[in-house]
């Protein structure tokens, strides 16, 4: 299998991340995919130009990261990362959502800047999205997820990229106000070496 992604990605990390805690990375070929070049590949097999992407054997794609974790899990037998069933499973899908929530909002911040000149930037748009993310940490600070047992599941690993995420572009400013949720990274880290495997850069 072929993962389209960049090493920047955070939703490229958490497919890899997974993919490694469920023992199936050996079975693919990660290969770096450009979005903003319109001769790349990754525009034919996802027709939205999104990363991550994972082109399956028989030359079908599956995007984007809820996705391809989930059938990431059912290589490795189901029920791994993603609990099948019952309270666990709407625990672990819950989390993932908020935390996927945060890396939309953060991008949101991080395209503005990039892809505007400072000139046309609109404030009020950035504000709104780092709003999202700081009352997810927040309401995360206030109710932390549990440590990782055994394999993380989804949402963890999900969460966990989240936050290296806002340490890789915004400086790890959010930790000063969330310690319950620095010390739960820092469990995270030791529990998951996958982690540390699959630390971001451009």
């Amino acid at each position: 299998m072929i993962l389209r992604s960049s090493p920047a990605s955070p939703y490229g990390r958490k497919c890899k991340m997974s993919a490694i805690v469920l023992g199936v990375m050996d079975k693919i070929e990660v290969v770096k995919a450009d979005t903003r070049d319109a001769n790349d590949s990754i525009r034919k097999q996802n027709p939205l130009g999104k990363i991550p992407a994972l082109i399956l054997d028989d030359g079908t794609v599956l995007f984007d990261s809820p996705v391809i974790c989930e059938y990431l899990d059912s290589l490795a037998g189901g029920g791994k990362i993603l609990p099948k069933t019952g309270a666990a499973r709407w625990k672990a899908l819950r989390l993932e959502a908020l935390a996927d929530g945060i890396l939309d909002a953060a991008l949101l911040q991080v395209y503005e800047k990039r892809y505007r000149p400072e000139n046309i930037q609109h404030k009020p748009w950035v504000e709104m999205q780092q709003d999202k993310v700081q009352r997810a940490l927040d309401h995360l600070e206030a109710s932390v997820p549990a440590k990782v047992k055994g394999l993380p599941d989804i949402g963890q690993i999900t969460l966990a990229c989240a936050l290296g995420y806002l340490d890789f572009r915004f400086e790890g400013k959010w930790r000063a106000a969330h310690p319950k949720l620095v010390g739960w990274l820092s469990d995270y880290e030791a529990a998951v070496p996958a982690f540390a495997k699959t630390v971001p850069h451009d």
